[in-house]
């Protein structure tokens, strides 16, 4: 049925009030969501509101929605009369966490070699070398921008996959690229990292999706994500 709003009758839905806390919302669940995968908050954090609030300019009750929204992410729990906290990590969760990423992503890209076109392939190499200026740095250079990373790592995986037409297999391979994204600080914190290593990782997953070779791109995801999950367990 037809929703009418009638003259003089303000639609409590779509005025600016709602549009601007609605867009508050998405962002400071962005930020934060950035904020424990690149360890800002480490692993089991108490986030307390009158330190949260401030931090994110934001009102209670929209950082209680996106924290509700993390919780059933898996980022953070909920504890009754002690407020909400970063979740733990622990070694069983990443060796599960990996199998389920490896799996979607290896389909994910499959499908995308198949569908992608001259743009996606544009894009793939535009990401790429953003990623590598940082990759390309010393240590502690890398770790001075270690969020910006972050958000380029991310950008370079999705591009990889961007033409795959699957929502739903897309959709699944991002929740749980969120989740494995949270156990990487493990190996980028440390000074001896994988950091020249996975610079060139990078560039041969980037070679092998151009050439559209499908068999050695799905390989040479599941090492990569495999190396860096290998190193996590022995450092967690």
């Amino acid at each position: 049925m037809e929703r009418r709003v009638t003259s003089g009758t303000l639609n409590p839905t779509s005025g600016p009030s709602s549009r601007s806390e609605a867009s508050s919302s998405r962002d400071v669940l962005t930020r934060l969501r950035t904020d424990i995968v690149s360890s800002v908050f480490g692993p089991e954090t108490r986030l307390k509101f009158a330190d949260m609030t401030k931090r994110y300019d934001v009102s209670i009750g929209t950082l209680r929605e996106a924290l509700s929204q993390l919780s059933s992410e898996g980022f953070v729990t909920v504890e009754a009369g002690k407020g909400f906290k970063v979740s733990p990590v622990s070694a069983v969760e990443l060796i599960e966490i990996t199998d389920h990423f490896i799996s979607f992503e290896k389909r994910a890209v499959r499908e995308a070699i198949v569908h992608g076109g001259e743009d996606w392939e544009a894009n793939i190499v535009a990401v790429h070398h953003r990623l590598s200026l940082i990759e390309g740095l010393p240590w502690e250079r890398r770790m001075e921008r270690h969020s910006e990373w972050v958000e380029r790592h991310r950008e370079f995986h999705e591009a990889i996959v961007a033409a795959c037409p699957g929502r739903w297999l897309f959709r699944l391979r991002s929740i749980m690229f969120d989740q494995l994204d949270r156990y990487r600080f493990v190996t980028k914190r440390a000074p001896e990292g994988l950091g020249g290593r996975k610079f060139e990782e990078h560039r041969e997953i980037m070679m092998a999706t151009l050439a559209r070779d499908a068999d050695l791109a799905s390989a040479l995801i599941e090492q990569h994500i495999r190396d860096t999950s290998e190193r996590a367990l022995k450092l967690l």
